[in-house]
């Protein structure tokens, strides 16, 4: 009986010191996550290295090299949508668990520096105009100038949404809190993925399409660059999709469009990706356009 009423002094104990190693357990989950997103970053910047380099430049590459050049750039193209699922679920697994901390909101954004900002601004340029002008040619400066301006306004563009994400804004109800429904300016993966999900649409490096046409799509791919820098420090809102699935009823939707979303990404990735990530981005330009047209009608007619 002293045996029996001891263990049972002991258990609520025990049971505590279980739920204290399961809390921390869960506190490394979100941060296991975003492990990933670094290795994803990691992995495609080494693999566009790798690629630029079977490229010797844009010259004396054999058929062989140019194969292996190809499946490298689509292999980083890859990691790089890899990184903004792991993205994606840092952040919602920490909100559900509610483990968020002070450090795992600031290794989050350096991992998005790597992953969303250094990688594609290398693949970019490996892929792309780095391989297609000589090297030292006002289109090659110009081309790493921009690569080099995508990466700054990325990081310019995390620090804001720090910034924002601390210092709560006034809403129309007059009640000071964090508007969750949108992000001011392109997210950063949303703009790293347009430039893996062309990629991987077409992994051949731009050169190897002939001198007119390379530089054609050289001149639109930098071009799009310049866009992509500029919309991610602009103030045109972008949905944050932070709400969704997030009602009991609307849930089983929720598993029901994943489901559906990933089947049709194993099967037409090529395709499917770059239509998600291609209708993201022109939305917030779309609704920023009819907002002023709303306006100016109204202004006109009033």
């Amino acid at each position: 009986m002293e045996v029996d009423a001891a263990l049972e002094e002991k258990s609520p104990a025990r049971d505590q010191g279980r739920r204290q190693r399961l809390r921390k357990g869960l506190y490394l989950l979100p941060s296991a996550f975003t492990a990933a997103n670094v290795g994803m970053g990691y992995y495609a910047v080494m693999a566009a290295l790798r690629g630029f380099q079977l490229l010797h430049g844009g010259t004396e590459a054999t058929a062989q090299e140019l194969a292996g050049a190809t499946a490298h750039f689509d292999n980083a193209g890859r990691a790089i949508g890899w990184a903004i699922l792991f993205d994606t679920l840092d952040g919602r697994i920490a909100r559900l668990t509610k483990t968020t901390t002070e450090i795992g909101i600031q290794f989050d954004s350096i991992a998005d520096v790597l992953t969303f900002g250094i990688a594609p601004a290398v693949l970019v340029y490996a892929w792309g105009y780095g391989a297609a002008f000589p090297d030292g040619s006002p289109a090659h400066q110009l081309g790493w100038f921009l690569s080099f301006m995508f990466l700054l306004c990325g990081a310019f563009r995390l620090a804001r949404f720090n910034v924002q994400a601390t210092r709560p804004r006034t809403l129309a109800e007059g009640t000071a809190k964090v508007d969750k429904k949108s992000f001011v300016g392109l997210p950063i993966p949303a703009a790293a993925g347009l430039i893996a999900a062309i990629v991987h649409f077409t992994p051949e490096p731009l050169f190897s399409y002939g001198r007119q046409l390379s530089t054609l799509y050289c001149g639109l791919l930098m071009a799009l660059i310049a866009i992509l820098s500029a919309l991610m420090v602009s103030t045109i809102r972008y949905s944050s999709f932070k709400a969704l699935g997030a009602g009991r009823r609307s849930t089983t939707k929720m598993m029901l469009m994943l489901a559906a979303a990933g089947m049709l990404i194993w099967q037409f990735s090529q395709y499917f990706l770059l239509i998600i990530v291609g209708s993201y981005v022109l939305h917030g330009i779309v609704f920023r356009v009819a907002s002023f047209v709303r306006a100016r009608f109204q202004s006109l007619k009033n």
